[in-house]
């Protein structure tokens, strides 16, 4: 999904109004539902008994998509209240008509129009379950918030230590196209943005205050949505991307349609994750999966799961695998549809020379993870001479550590350096962390919005490279593969933390979860 300025936000919304005759209401309306639902499921996930939601408003639109999502929860006999960051006498337009909606249905609409109304609020004990920030939409000028927005936007940052915050479109105080903030900015749990993601919610060191992103459909028509440029060299990954990816499975499919991976990696100290990543594999759909690992733990990697076939080889005094393994495995590679190398290979001499031959011999795509990004000193150098597609899945160190920079001036511009990075490497790159990025050559990257801070658990980077690796192995493009693994993974991180709770997700958890992840976009 293309990700678009304020302004050309803007003109889609004025150009519908117009051209489609959709009026300003009935957008309002739409979003106003979709931020209901969104809320409702907040209060399902959590559990939350009769929950009191604050919707916290400005005087603009965003305000009034806040009335509208206030009048439909007040339909569905949840508890609402409004907290308004300025006087009724100055809401116009379409938000004066849900601001009507809401007196009409007696929701309680307090006034707050100067900074001792809102330090008077702040002295006073909070109960409300969920926040929704609908003070400031696109149409923020630059510039700090001023009063009363600002003393708005501090309640919330205080409050949300109590409960959990939405905001609507974008978080009042960021920046839509920079996602720079000037002075303060709301930290929301979630935010639903309208129609079409922002380009500054996915800008760098945004993720701290757009939280978990989602994108509400209200109906702009296709075509207008298809005419506007917006950024055409970063992309948003949403669900309906990965249904469009994933094949529809045959009825009359056998293993052999949907790929043989092999997995090159583990050590005698480190067999959790080869193991990890091969099961994943199998998780993911993948017909085959081959795990070629030192002797000594191959009984420890075939006991880990049954479907896994193991093949015990050669290994160096440390217990990882030796170089000359891929003179065996190198003449038999036909039979395979990709190759992923590095979870558990440790970092031994013998791993870089192994490393160096499979990227230059192996004749189907290959995925590197964990100690095989390591192992390589001259990434542009030695990728030059495969043949075949490449993935890479580095985190932000591993990253650092191959691009010649601090991780600092990595996380910093992470979607320039991916994308850099993939045309010097001529692969495909997948930067983790918040919003991971996905960039294909020419000058091509995505953005994912699925995940949370569950995520940063040992072993859940041996996941996703076993989930790339079987998506690649189904025949999906390196950057389609790619893509879509990232987004499942995140996704089965967020059904866990829905289910139970983000810090106590473990990797295995991941592999179980993504059942549930996949369920959301295959049609078998």
């Amino acid at each position: 999904m293309k990700c678009v300025s304020s302004n050309e936000m803007q003109a889609l919304d004025q150009r519908t109004i117009k051209e489609a005759a959709i009026s300003g209401q009935v957008l309002m309306e739409r979003a106003g539902k979709a931020v209901a639902l969104q809320v409702a499921e907040l209060c399902d996930d959590r559990d939350l008994a009769d929950p009191l939601i604050h919707f916290v408003a400005g005087r603009g639109n965003n305000g009034g998509d806040a009335f509208a999502a206030a009048a439909e929860l007040s339909d569905c006999d949840f508890a609402v209240e409004v907290l308004l960051a300025g006087e009724m006498a100055d809401v116009k337009g379409d938000a004066r008509a849900q601001l009507k909606r809401c007196l009409e249905a007696e929701i309680p609409v307090y006034e707050f129009s100067t900074a001792a109304d809102w330090a008077f609020l702040q002295s006073v004990e909070q109960t409300a379950d969920v926040l929704v920030d609908g003070l400031l939409g696109t149409g923020t000028k630059a510039g700090p918030p001023r009063e009363p927005i600002s003393n708005a936007i501090e309640f919330l940052q205080q409050a949300r230590e109590k409960a959990l915050v939405l905001a609507i479109d974008i978080p009042s105080g960021l920046d839509p196209d920079t996602g720079a903030v000037a002075g303060q900015a709301v930290q929301a749990d979630v935010t639903l943005t309208i129609g079409l993601p922002k380009k500054g919610l996915i800008a760098a060191g945004a993720i701290e205050y757009v939280g978990h992103l989602m994108v509400a459909d209200i109906g702009f028509p296709n075509e207008f949505v298809q005419e506007i440029a917006g950024d055409a060299e970063k992309e948003l990954i949403v669900q309906a991307d990965v249904q469009g990816w994933l094949p529809r499975r045959r009825r009359a499919a056998h293993k052999g349609d949907f790929g043989h991976v092999l997995v090159i990696g583990g050590s005698r100290d480190y067999s959790g994750a080869v193991c990890l990543a091969t099961l994943t594999c199998l998780r993911a759909g993948g017909g085959l999966v081959t795990a070629a690992v030192p002797e000594s733990i191959a009984d420890r990697v075939a006991s880990f799961a049954p479907e896994i076939m193991v093949r015990g080889m050669a290994e160096t005094e440390v217990g990882s695998l030796r170089a000359d393994v891929w003179d065996t495995l190198r003449d038999q590679q036909d039979q395979y549809d990709a190759i992923l190398i590095g979870p558990g290979l440790t970092r031994h001499a013998e791993s870089t020379q192994l490393i160096e031959a499979v990227v230059k011999e192996a004749k189907c795509p290959l995925i590197i993870d964990a100690d095989g990004l390591t192992a390589v000193d001259n990434p542009a150098e030695l990728f030059g001479q495969s043949n075949v597609p490449i993935v890479l899945t580095p985190h932000p160190g591993e990253f650092a550590h191959l691009f010649g920079q601090s991780v600092e001036q990595v996380q910093a511009h992470r979607i320039a350096s991916a994308r850099t990075a993939a045309e010097q490497w001529q692969a495909v790159v997948v930067l983790k962390g918040g919003h991971t990025v996905i960039a294909a050559p020419g000058h091509r990257a995505r953005v994912n919005p699925t995940g949370n801070p569950g995520i940063a658990t040992g072993g859940s980077g041996d996941v996703l490279a076993g989930l790339c690796a079987s998506l690649v192995g189904q025949g999906l493009t390196p950057f389609d593969a790619a893509s879509a693994a990232v987004w499942c993974h995140g996704t089965a991180a967020d059904v866990l933390a829905r289910r139970y709770t983000e810090a106590t997700v473990i990797a295995s958890d991941l592999i179980k979860a993504l059942s549930a992840a996949f369920h959301k976009v295959c049609l078998r």
